[in-house]
């Protein structure tokens, strides 16, 4: 394993939509949610307050139906905060047209994923229109498939491997890399699949899945992630974002 050098790291809280509200699911699955808060424009005034520079907003409705949902709540957020905090927003964009809207709308960086397992030419071509600075790939892998499709038991996968390897050459900077086993279960990172995804690509990869705790932060720091996204350890209390923050700089 090559171990990157640790660079600037993003503390990245999540906000993942359903029906207007903030929700937190386990392991992807729909019928495991918990709601957080009916205001998802307040919860990302509060991240902001506390420094967060980056927000990820998740439509899971859209990541549901292959159609972007919540669009009226991520504009609200975007009024919520300044313009100095950037949002990357991902669920249901799956075509050009939705990419061009999301990133109108105030997106500072579209997350495709379902595109990235099936659609590698929506890829390129999205990274062509707007730059690599704008466009980021999800791989939520389960199985050791990459998948997309709101994780929906029994969507086609891909050999990790393999999707990284069609994605190669088409300017792809910022990966996204979700282990689904370990979403919204507090069981730490699975630094094995960091790890093996760092060794296949020299894009900046954002840890996404089981973060629990500050040292899960550090450690996946340490082997070279450019930053993780935090959910369910913020809305219950088990990481300060801000002690996070300064903890990581």
């Amino acid at each position: 394993m090559v171990v990157r050098k640790p660079g600037p790291f993003a503390v990245i809280p999540a906000i993942d939509l359903r029906g207007g509200r903030v929700v937190r699911l386990q392991e992807g699955d729909f019928e495991r949610e918990q709601v957080y808060d009916d205001s998802p424009p307040e919860v990302a005034a509060r991240f902001a307050a506390a420094g967060a520079n980056w927000i990820h907003v998740v439509d899971l409705d859209g990541a549901r139906a292959g159609e972007r949902r919540q669009s009226e709540t991520i504009r609200a957020i975007r009024d919520a905060v300044t313009p100095a905090v950037r949002l990357q927003v991902g669920g249901g964009i799956r075509g050009a047209d939705a990419v061009d809207d999301s990133l109108a709308a105030g997106a500072d960086r579209v997350v495709l994923g379902t595109a990235a397992v099936e659609d590698p030419a929506l890829v390129g071509a999205a990274i062509e229109r707007h730059g690599s600075d704008r466009i980021a790939l999800a791989l939520d892998i389960r199985d050791g498939l990459a998948v997309g499709r709101g994780w929906v038991r029994g969507a086609p996968g891909q050999p990790v491997e393999g999707t990284i390897a069609n994605l190669e050459g088409m300017g792809v900077t910022t990966l996204v890399v979700t282990a689904i086993d370990r979403d919204g279960l507090l069981g730490g990172p699975d630094l094995a699949l960091l790890a093996r995804v760092l060794d296949l690509t020299d894009a900046d990869v954002i840890a996404s899945g089981g973060i629990a705790t500050i040292e899960d932060l550090r450690a996946a720091q340490a082997i070279g992630c450019s930053g993780a996204i935090v959910g369910r350890a913020l809305y219950d209390g088990r990481i300060d974002l801000a002690e996070a923050l300064a903890t990581v700089r």
